[in-house]
């Protein structure tokens, strides 16, 4: 999905390398469908019928909030109404389960970002 960096993000605009051409969600927040992988013979972490998404925050995405700042993001998340159950498997990779599709989701995520930068800097 095309984004306006500078006017949707303005927070996350300020934080970013203003070399790269930035005009994709997906450079931020990834969201996948989860599925089951019937020829994976490992465990998933995330069951489908769980999490029904994955959320992965990207390095530009990382950086521009701060790691440091990684902890309310995912403790935000959690809380938010809109996700029925939410895992964090590793500090920037979720689990969620939400009837919001993909872009919805990434974009809830990208404003909670873009909140927090301008909240703490």
């Amino acid at each position: 999905m095309k984004i306006d960096l500078e006017k949707d993000f303005p927070n996350i605009y300020s934080k970013v390398d203003k070399d790269d051409f930035i005009d994709e969600l997906r450079y931020f927040v990834v969201v996948d469908e989860n599925y089951e992988d019937f020829d994976d013979e490992e465990n998933d972490v995330f069951d489908p019928a769980e999490y029904n998404y994955l959320v992965y925050i990207t390095q530009r995405a990382v950086d521009a909030l701060g790691k440091e700042n990684l902890e309310a993001l995912y403790n935000s998340l959690d809380k938010d109404s809109s996700f029925e159950n939410f895992l964090v498997a590793e500090e920037d990779l979720y689990g969620v389960k939400s009837e919001l599709n993909e872009e919805e989701i990434g974009l809830k995520v990208m404003r909670l970002i873009d909140k927090l930068i301008e909240e703490r800097g």
